[in-house]
């Protein structure tokens, strides 16, 4: 069985939503496999992945808002701190959320829903080059 393994540099300017749909589905596509299953994996401690709705950004913007209430940055229990006071929210972000995410793909063609797009979550305010592992594996 065909394997295609790439490794996709994507840079963030601070926290939130960086949609990456269309590089994983150029791997799938460069992969020459025609059905299988690709997975997507985040190479960090301190962003995360996520299948999310990529038709209305309120949406995203929602789930921003909500894990950042769920997980404060001034929250007094953290010792973790050393990076500054979005250092420990951004691992609690990445550990409740994914690092790692699979869709399957028939006809070179990802198989996501109408509204579902592939999504880097930074959790950082700083800018950081994140490295994502895309591997294709079909026939």
């Amino acid at each position: 069985m065909p394997v295609h393994q790439a490794t996709l540099s994507i840079r963030t300017r601070g926290p939130g939503l960086h949609e990456i749909t269309e590089a994983v589905a150029r791997e799938v596509a460069r992969s020459g496999c025609a059905c299988g299953v690709v997975t997507i994996f985040c190479r960090h401690t301190s962003c995360s992945l996520v299948i999310m709705e990529n038709a209305d950004p309120s949406a995203r913007r929602d789930l921003e808002a909500w894990l950042d209430r769920l997980v404060p940055e001034d929250d007094p229990h953290f010792e973790h701190t050393l990076e500054g006071p979005d250092d420990m929210p951004s691992h609690i972000k990445m550990a409740l959320t994914r690092t790692s995410e699979s869709v399957p793909f028939a006809s070179g063609r990802l198989l996501l829903g109408t509204w579902q797009g592939i999504f880097l979550w930074e959790h950082r305010h700083a800018s950081h080059a994140r490295e994502i592992v895309v591997t294709a594996v079909g026939d």
